[in-house]
C-alpha cells in the first residue's frame, strides 16, 4: 500500500492530475508514468549541472 502512495504523491506533484485520475489509473500504467516522470528529472538535473555557471 506504500507504493501506492508514492506513486500517486510522485504524479501527483508532478503533473498536478487528481487523486480520482490518478487512483483510475491501473498499476501498470500508473508504474509507466513515474519511469517517464523520473526521465524528465533525470533529462533536466543533466542538463543543469551541464550548463555554465552565473558568475
Amino acid at each position: 500500500m506504500t507504493q501506492l502512495y508514492e506513486e500517486v504523491a510522485y504524479v501527483a506533484y508532478h503533473f498536478h492530475w487528481p487523486h480520482a485520475q490518478l487512483m483510475d489509473l491501473d498499476h501498470l500504467e500508473r508504474r509507466q508514468w513515474v519511469r517517464q516522470i523520473a526521465e524528465l528529472n533525470r533529462r533536466a538535473n543533466a542538463a543543469a549541472d551541464d550548463a555554465p555557471a552565473l558568475s
